[in-house]
């Protein structure tokens, strides 16, 4: 896995609030067992119509909006517990997932794959969202190790919480083996330590 430590990047607004699994990645294509080709069909069904023709409408395919973070509504991943959404996100290009809430679910899958879902405040994401919506050049600086998100070109900024042992994987650029793997020489000296 990549390491993560601070992403500062423009961000892409959609202000779409109860945003499920199902519309992040479309239950027929989850037919593979591997991550690859998963991002080219992330949001399908809102970036294209029946006949497969680009809906200039949907947000995704405004091209004055990029950047490796999106910004979306209240209570996005909720629905079924697909893994593959965190997959489609990350195939997609996305490193950072901001919100006011997360399900459960894919938030684990999402810091299980490298994808980081920053909750903040509600205050705070509509400030976001409206800034980057009239100005979309507007970065935003992602601290992951100082655990704070802030607007580049402004005096905005507020902290998140995040569960310190995916933290400390991410900084590392570790998944759950490879941690394990990372403490194989003091897991050997402990038991070596018991004969």
């Amino acid at each position: 896995m990549e390491k993560f430590t601070i992403v500062t990047s423009t961000a892409i607004p959609l202000d779409v609030e109860n945003i499920d699994t199902d519309q992040i990645i479309p239950a027929r294509f989850l037919k593979a067992t591997n991550k690859e080709g998963f991002g080219e069909n992330a949001f399908r069904d809102w970036r294209y119509d029946n006949f497969g023709n680009q809906n200039d409408q949907c947000i995704l395919n405004q091209k004055i909006y990029t950047g490796s973070i999106l910004i979306a509504g209240n209570n996005f991943g909720c629905g079924s517990s697909r893994e593959h959404a965190a997959w489609a996100l990350t195939g997609y290009g996305f490193k950072v997932i901001v919100s006011s809430f997360f399900a459960d679910i894919f938030k684990g899958n999402a810091l299980n794959n490298s994808l980081l879902p920053i909750e903040i405040s509600p205050e705070f994401l509509k400030r976001i969202m409206e800034l980057v919506k009239v100005k979309p050049t507007t970065q935003l600086r992602i601290d992951l190790e100082n655990q704070t998100i802030a607007v580049v070109a402004e005096s905005l900024q507020e902290s998140f919480d995040i569960d310190l042992y995916k933290k400390a994987c991410m900084i590392q650029g570790y998944d759950d083996i490879d941690f394990l793997l990372s403490k194989k020489k003091a897991i050997e000296q402990f038991e070596f330590s018991k004969i």
